[in-house]
């Protein structure tokens, strides 16, 4: 069964990181574009950070110079490292395929919520 597990979420302050995780199952996370989707309350699943099968990056504008995405290929886990967060980061963050790759069914993502 391909599963996706999300975590490391929580209530930051402005300014403050968090590193989320994406555990992969059924699915090898080497031979896939992988990348890291926010939904914030009221408003449509965006595309944050993405990683191809090359380690190639890309990255929402609003998001560059503070989130890194990265995997460990032996863990099967994609990682997004979030710094300098800001209340505009608060959303649910989902992790799935990216750039063609069949989509997984989506977890049920990790809250991140940003405020003082």
């Amino acid at each position: 069964q391909v599963q996706l597990v999300e975590s490391g979420g929580g209530l930051v302050q402005p300014g403050g990181s968090l590193r989320l995780s994406c555990v992969a199952s059924g699915i090898r996370v080497s031979i896939a574009a992988m990348g890291w989707y926010r939904q914030a309350p009221g408003k449509e699943r965006e595309l944050v950070a993405a990683i191809t099968e090359t380690y190639s990056t890309n990255y929402k504008d609003s998001v560059k110079g503070r989130f890194t995405i990265s995997r460990d290929n032996a863990k099967n886990t994609v990682y997004l490292q979030m710094n300098s967060l800001k209340p505009e980061d608060t959303a649910v963050y989902y992790c799935n395929t990216v750039y063609g790759y069949p989509r997984i069914s989506w977890g049920q993502g990790t809250q991140v919520t940003v405020s003082s």
